[in-house]
């Protein structure tokens, strides 16, 4: 196999093959050294991340930088709100709080499952158009909801297409970003950090100026329309951005996906209506592409997947080798071990800061809202930062993940120690900031290891497991007393354990191509 990976070297590096010999220096090593994915996909990736990145970063994926952010932006926006309104529905509803972030999180669970690995099967483009699609009429439905079965119903519904949003739309941006900006994908969390700001900053006034007091002993719909007010307002955001998606950029179906079910022409001519967007040329014909090295050639055109069926195909590649094993459970401990901590505390963060604000003697609405506007806030340099340091020389993807897990769960352990409402906001924002940099890197690093041809279903996988984890989080509150530390200090440990994991993974994204 080596001599025939050779032999493609030799032919690319040819007056005909794609590109110029300084864009041929220009290419980053792949990411995959050894047998982990199938030599024939392997080779059709490096011609096809050869032509992307002899089109360079141009208007189209700067377009797609703000249209798959969206997807980033509702996945902070609707699991961020049943804790932003947590307070006000069980005034009203009265019911066992953690049964709405249940709810809320068994359709996240659906939504991930089913959109991420859906994607490898019948492509990126309805994943990609229906997911903010359901959030928002769904968003826009639950602000209607007469009683809590209703309300825990339709965020259910929305849960399963916000689910769906960052599995594809991560996957969709790697199909088409040139190897040489896929730091990119660390920074596009800088969505997901702008949607916890605007979620909060509409929730301060509405939530502030329109619930029941708390010396309400009845709490009468009319009285508390805050909660209804948010929901209308984000899921008529949620659906201006899906038409904008869906009606002014119109997303061309991934290369390596088609070449992954053997339609090489279709993906040569995506590569082509790519350069035109971004007003370039690329020289990929189908004939370069349809070379297969080795043993491979001469195989029928369906070499990587033999249907457009649900199987164990797509998992299966993932575990096809110790190494690649090894990878892809790491990855997915990482993000339910995380899940688990991070929900438990953030979906909670508002009535946290209420309760301990109450104790302290300052845990008004008007307080805990503000503070949520100021810990939002936070987020957008962590994602900057996230951006920079994630290419930077011996820290890279891990040693930043790392890092940043470390000193979030820091953070969550020095919050016990406040004795007044400003300290807990001041660990807090460290808390904050700290997490943002470690997300930021936890959603591009994923992607980044998994292939292509394969890469929605290892998506789908990571953000089930952070989801059933998630499920479990508000069981857990259920039985927990939140008034003591010790949730605190599980979900402290929990994070600190899986920055020491991420030093395990076998595979460092910094200066490798993704394919």
């Amino acid at each position: 196999m080596a001599t025939n990976l050779s032999d493609e070297k030799q032919q690319n590096d040819t007056p005909t093959s794609i590109g110029s010999p300084l864009n041929e220096r220009r290419q980053l090593a792949d990411l995959y050294g050894d047998a982990s994915i199938d030599p024939a996909y392997q080779a059709k990736a490096h011609m096809l991340n050869r032509a992307i990145q002899e089109i360079g970063m141009g208007k189209y994926q700067w377009y797609l930088f703000v249209v798959a952010g969206f997807g980033w932006f509702a996945d902070s926006v609707w699991p961020l709100l049943s804790g932003l309104i947590l307070s006000p529905v069980v005034a009203e509803f009265h019911f066992n709080g953690p049964f709405l972030t249940l709810a809320s999180n068994v359709g996240l669970l659906v939504g991930a499952i089913f959109w991420g690995m859906g994607c490898d099967v019948w492509g990126r483009r309805w994943s990609f158009n229906l997911t903010l699609l359901i959030a928002g009429l769904f968003g826009i439905a639950a602000g209607g909801s007469p009683n809590f079965v209703t309300l825990a119903s339709l965020m259910a519904v929305l849960g399963t297409g916000v689910g769906g949003n960052l599995p594809v739309d991560s996957a969709v941006f790697l199909d088409f970003v040139p190897g040489s900006h896929q730091y990119l994908l660390t920074i596009l969390s800088i969505w997901f950090c702008l949607g916890q700001l605007l979620a909060s900053l509409i929730a301060w006034p509405l939530i502030a100026n329109f619930s029941c007091t708390e010396t309400t002993t009845t709490c009468r719909r009319a009285d508390n329309m805050g909660w209804r007010y948010l929901l209308f307002c984000l899921g008529g955001i949620t659906l201006f951005l899906w038409g904008l998606r869906f009606f002014t950029f119109k997303l061309l179906e991934s290369p390596r996906y088609l070449v992954g079910i053997g339609q090489d022409a279709d993906a040569v001519a995506v590569i082509h209506q790519l350069a035109a967007y971004n007003s370039t040329n690329c020289d990929l014909t189908v004939e370069k592409l349809a070379y297969i090295p080795g043993p491979t050639r001469g195989a029928t055109r369906c070499i990587i997947s033999e249907s457009s069926k649900f199987s164990l195909t797509h998992i299966k590649a993932l575990f096809a080798t110790p190494k690649m094993a090894w990878s892809t459970s790491l990855l997915i401990s990482l993000w339910g071990i995380i899940g688990l901590a991070s929900t438990l505390y953030n979906s909670f963060l508002p009535y946290l800061l209420t309760s301990r604000g109450a104790h302290f003697g300052d845990g008004s609405l008007y307080i805990t809202y503000r503070n949520q506007v100021i810990l939002s806030a936070l987020g957008v340099p962590g994602a900057l930062l996230a951006g920079w340091t994630v290419d930077r020389p011996y820290i890279g993807r891990k040693g930043t993940l790392a890092i940043a897990a470390g000193l979030t769960g820091g953070f969550l352990f020095a919050s016990t120690t406040a004795r007044s409402s400003n300290d807990l906001l001041g660990w807090n924002c460290g808390y904050v900031f700290c997490s943002n940099i470690m997300y930021g890197v936890l959603y591009a690093i994923s992607p980044e290891i998994f292939p292509a041809k394969d890469r929605g279903t290892g998506n789908g996988l990571t953000a089930m497991a952070t989801r059933l984890f998630g499920v479990l989080a508000p069981i857990i509150a259920l039985y927990a007393n939140l008034a003591t530390a010790v949730p605190v200090y599980i979900a402290g440990a929990l994070i600190i354990f899986a920055g020491l994991l991420t030093l395990f993974l076998p595979y460092e994204p910094r200066g490798k191509a993704s394919i």
